[in-house]
């Protein structure tokens, strides 16, 4: 950008990765709470399990090291209507698919124990300006059927059940978790 007298101004606008996915994680948050205030559903945003190795007394208890106790599952866990429930919440910068490279092998295989034990387990992606519940199914039957590693934006569309925003709610994904697995026989009897 020139300024007057032909000063020349450039600005970087510096990424911080640090707390991507935390607005995502708050609508869901919200979700959570309202869905526990109206007796919907009991689901919690589940603690990550670290360590802590040294504890800074002299500004309120701040933790200066601590480390991970062991690998972390999935971000949320719960029941409704009383079914198990477990799932991760992801941002996706990309435009054109879903890095598969923000699963981890330990998530994998604990769906797969949770889909086997007859729970459901699940991604909420942000993609795209838009929310989607991706079944935990899905998800699987995509890893072991191809070599990519990424989904792409197209199959999200195909197989993903878009959330909407609610502003009382925050991101209603009871709502697409219905829709989601009603046709394999659970909330056959529930009301939208």
């Amino acid at each position: 950008m020139k300024y007057p007298n032909n000063i020349k101004k450039s600005y970087k606008k510096e990424i911080n990765y640090k707390n991507r996915g935390m607005d995502l994680e708050g609508l869901i948050n919200d979700a959570c709470k309202y869905y526990l205030e109206h007796d919907l559903a009991i689901i919690y945003k589940k603690p990550t399990p670290i360590g802590v190795v040294d504890v800074d007394y002299k500004h309120g208890a701040v933790i200066n090291k601590a480390y991970f106790k062991e690998p972390s599952t999935l971000d949320y866990n719960g029941i409704f209507e009383g079914k198990y429930i477990e799932f991760d919440a992801k941002e996706c910068q990309s435009k054109t698919s879903f890095p598969l490279s923000n699963i981890h092998d330990h998530q994998i295989r604990h769906m797969e124990n949770i889909i086997k034990h007859g729970g459901i387990a699940f991604l909420i992606i942000s993609m795209n300006d838009g929310y989607y519940l991706f079944k935990g199914e899905d998800l699987i039957e995509f890893i072991h059927n191809n070599e990519r590693k990424s989904i792409p934006y197209s199959v999200i569309l195909e197989l993903g059940y878009p959330l909407k925003y609610n502003y009382n709610i925050g991101i209603d994904y009871l709502k697409g978790i219905k829709d989601a697995y009603k046709g394999v026989g659970y909330f056959e009897n529930t009301k939208d």
